[in-house]
């Protein structure tokens, strides 16, 4: 499998290079993650929980960096193991590049293998479930900024055409809710109606 994307975030070079190696920032935006610890120079222990077409499970890996070109640019060696589910290893070459003073292009190509019955289910599923999760990582990482990051080039966004315009960012901030929350109680105001 290969995902290649491009976001612009709203913030200079610098300060999107640092959000990407601050680890309190990633395991807040990276969908299912319990923990990322150091553990050794550039590398880290990842626990995180992750839904694949039918398959859920409990992955423990580890993550390395590489080829480190601060604020420009490096690439994530990847490796986890989720039981019986199987296993996904791989790597991702993430550039940074400044598109004004008051923001940045983020690139990225990963490519990835995964084994066990998540090879089983199918490579369609395996790219839409990393699609998903690569558009809700970038999403909570723009709102680490106080925005979304604008994703301009993609294969697949068309999650923001069914959320419905009554669900806007200042009902979240008015409830507290995130996102996720938000679907829900749009599912109980229609139930209601």
């Amino acid at each position: 499998m290969e995902l290649t994307e491009t976001h612009t975030l709203p913030v200079p070079q610098q300060r999107a290079w640092e959000a990407l190696n601050d680890t309190a920032i990633l395991k807040t935006c990276i969908p299912g993650c319990e923990s990322i610890e150091p553990d050794g120079e550039n590398a880290y222990a990842v626990a995180l929980t992750a839904a694949v077409g039918p398959v859920k499970a409990r992955f423990k890996g580890r993550m390395q960096l590489a080829d480190i070109d601060a604020p420009r640019s490096y690439t994530i060696q990847f490796e986890g193991q989720g039981g019986a589910a199987g296993f996904g290893k791989g790597d991702a070459r993430v550039t940074l590049e400044a598109a004004g003073d008051d923001a940045t292009t983020l690139s990225y190509t990963a490519r990835a293998q995964v084994g066990g019955k998540l090879a089983q289910i199918g490579s369609r599923l395996v790219d839409g479930a990393a699609r998903k999760i690569a558009a809700e990582f970038f999403k909570r990482f723009g709102e680490q900024f106080g925005g979304d990051a604008e994703q301009t080039a993609s294969n697949e966004n068309d999650s923001t055409a069914t959320d419905p315009p009554a669900a806007s960012a200042d009902d979240t901030a008015a409830t507290g809710d995130e996102p996720q929350k938000r679907k829900r109680s749009w599912t109980a105001w229609i139930s209601k109606s």
